[in-house]
């Protein structure tokens, strides 16, 4: 049965040219790239990448928060009187660092690099200005960034505590933030409070 299939699709095509193709043409690498102008730009963005690749804070899905909206977070193991004098702008910053015109990959490696220098430095108590927005797509980028600043934050193991600024430091366009002791302000602490005290025998 095959067999009589094959002969009849034979007699079937008798006759029957293939269709001409054009041929093909070997495309150069690289060719098309000054057609597109843009694909150069996201080759040249893909491999400066890897640059800020060890920097674990979030890059999507960040919400954006009201230019009103009080930011307010403590770890466990911060003692309460500490928060409340830290949240009244009592320990007065020890460095600002300004987020204003960023755009949201700028200020997330800023934030990174603030609070990674910050902590090397002994810094405990730092200002972060995130603005508010005035209006339009200033207000839209600055609650976008605050957003960012809460999550970032909250992210990062060395930040014991952050809320939004007093009036003076720039009210909820700001925020404060708690670092943890470096091990070097730890041990001199250490020695400050040893310091005449004799050990009993």
């Amino acid at each position: 049965m095959d067999g009589d299939d094959d002969s009849l699709f034979r007699e079937e095509m008798a006759g029957v040219k293939p269709l001409q193709r054009e041929p093909r043409i070997q495309r150069r690498s690289g060719a098309g790239q000054a057609a597109d102008p843009s694909l150069a730009r996201r080759r040249a963005a893909a491999v400066d990448a890897p640059a800020v690749a060890g920097n674990p804070l979030s890059d999507a899905d960040i919400p954006s928060l009201d230019a009103w909206y009080v930011l307010d977070f403590k770890r466990p193991g911060v003692q309460n009187g500490v928060f409340r004098k830290f949240k009244q702008g009592r320990y007065e910053p020890q460095a600002r660092l300004d987020l204003h015109r960023m755009s949201l990959q700028q200020a997330r490696q800023e934030i990174f690099d603030y609070v990674e220098e910050s902590l090397q430095l002994g810094l405990r108590c730092i200002l972060v200005i995130h603005g508010k927005g005035q209006g339009g797509t200033d207000r839209e980028r600055c609650s976008i960034l605050k957003g960012g600043v809460d999550r970032w934050l909250r992210e990062l193991d060395v930040v014991q505590a952050f809320h939004s600024a007093q009036a003076r430091h720039g009210g909820t366009g700001a925020v404060y933030v708690l670092l943890r002791k470096s091990e070097e302000a730890k041990r001199e602490t250490r020695e400050h409070f040893s310091k005449g005290r004799v050990p009993i025998e």
